[in-house]
């Protein structure tokens, strides 16, 4: 599934109570969701993380819905194919 493809199935399936909710309420939704995710990855429950990537995923593309923003463009703008430091592929910098 592209991303776009998954922003819209979010679109139609919680638009109406994303919109309902108002972005603040779903944006505090998020971060509920990275803490479950976080607390998964800590507890190194494997079986969850996926679970809860998802989750976290989700609810990003709920707040780009309600903020009109297009997930798939912002991506491609932000992260071409190549690393903006030094022009590889892959990344070929020194350090983090």
């Amino acid at each position: 599934m592209e991303i776009n493809e998954f922003q819209n199935l979010i679109r139609e399936l919680y638009q109406s109570r994303d919109e309902k909710r108002g972005a603040d309420k779903t944006f505090l939704w998020f971060l509920e969701e990275v803490g479950e995710l976080t607390r998964a990855y800590r507890r190194g429950e494997k079986e969850n993380v996926g679970q809860e990537m998802a989750d976290v995923l989700a609810w990003l593309a709920s707040i780009a819905n309600l903020l009109k923003v297009d997930l798939e463009s912002e991506i491609q703008k932000k992260y071409p194919p190549i690393c903006p430091l030094c022009s590889a592929s892959p990344c070929c910098c020194l350090g983090d």
